[in-house]
C-alpha cells in the first residue's frame, strides 16, 4: 500500500511542478519576409478603404435618387 501511495504522491507532484526550460535555439529573422509583409498589409489597407469609400459613394448617391426624386 505504500508503494501506490509514494507514486501518487509523485504523480501529483509532477502534475503541479513546473520544469524550467530555457531555450536555446535562437530564432533568427529574414528582413525581406518582414518588408513583404508590410507591403501586402499596405496593399490590403488600400483596398479595404477604396471598397469602404466606393460603398459610402454608393449610399449618398442612393440616398440621394430616393430623397431627391
Amino acid at each position: 500500500m505504500k508503494i501506490l501511495t509514494n507514486s501518487l504522491k509523485k504523480k501529483l507532484i509532477a502534475k503541479y511542478s513546473t520544469v524550467d526550460r530555457s531555450p536555446t535555439t535562437n530564432r533568427s529573422t529574414d528582413i525581406n519576409v518582414l518588408l513583404n509583409r508590410v507591403k501586402l498589409n499596405r496593399q490590403t489597407e488600400i483596398k479595404k478603404k477604396f471598397y469602404f469609400s466606393a460603398a459610402a459613394s454608393t449610399g449618398l448617391i442612393l440616398f440621394g435618387l430616393i430623397v431627391f426624386s
